[in-house]
């Protein structure tokens, strides 16, 4: 699997260099926040690698019913972490974990594949600016509430997951509120916090180079993964490297 620390730009040459001599400050928890569509179990394969590397792990069960709900519940589990905290996200987990990052048990912040917006900004707008994926023609609504298609789910949102994980993963989405895709947050820890960002790719729910723009804007440390957008699903060992490196420990 070709994992690289991107080079497209001599910003990322520069921050690679000062990553590696002002290292993360060590952290022994990870919390983890999943996207829409997805439940904790989305983080199935990174967690036991993430305690094998002796850390503690906790995957906040998102609601996925209002930022509100989502960042309340990141804030719980935040609560009751002991020390300094690894705060990682998937997908529209990106949103929660940049509005509530700034808490200060919070070390660094990962985004794999994630949204990353800033204090106030009109996410819908900014993707707007980039093509849309094909995930986006089988997002069914139902009562305020989305569902991707089967069809949406194993071709784009799926894609590169092997069929019989990618059908499991279909039956156990989370239904999503349709308006937390509009909401805004208030602040974007990600200006204040060392952050590290995983791009996919092969995206077809988030445009691979959107994720490349949120990556440049925050100054991450980045690798590209050739994934989909379930790389914490089909990737799982290079997605736990990174949350480690952002733990101040070496890779697994």
């Amino acid at each position: 699997m070709a994992v690289a620390v991107s080079v497209a730009t001599g910003a990322y040459c520069t921050l690679e260099a000062v990553a590696q001599t002002n290292p993360p400050v060590a952290a022994k928890n990870v919390v983890l926040v999943h996207g829409a569509w997805a439940d904790g179990s989305s983080w199935g394969e990174v967690i036991p690698r993430l305690q094998a590397a002796g850390l503690h792990v906790t995957a906040v069960q998102n609601p996925l019913s209002s930022l509100e709900d989502s960042d309340a519940a990141t804030r719980r589990v935040l609560a009751l972490q002991d020390g300094p905290t690894v705060l990682v996200a998937h997908s529209w987990g990106g949103t929660v974990i940049s509005d509530v990052g700034n808490d200060p048990k919070v070390s660094s912040l990962v985004y794999v594949a994630a949204r990353a917006p800033d204090a106030g900004e009109d996410f819908v707008a900014l993707s707007g600016k980039f093509p849309t994926g094909p995930v986006r023609a089988g997002i069914q609504t139902h009562d305020g509430y989305t569902r991707l298609s089967e069809d949406s789910f194993l071709k784009y949102f799926a894609n590169g997951v092997p069929h019989k994980q990618a059908e499991s993963l279909y039956a156990e989405q989370g239904d999503t509120a349709a308006s937390i895709f509009a909401g805004r947050t208030t602040q974007a820890a990600w200006h204040d916090k060392p952050s590290f960002y995983a791009v996919s790719k092969d995206d077809k729910t988030i445009n691979p180079d959107l994720e490349r723009f949120l990556a440049k804007r925050m100054n991450a440390t980045t690798v590209e993964l050739d994934a989909g957008h379930l790389s914490l699903v089909s990737h799982p060992k290079e997605i736990a490297d990174l949350i480690i490196q952002a733990a101040g420990q070496h890779k697994s």
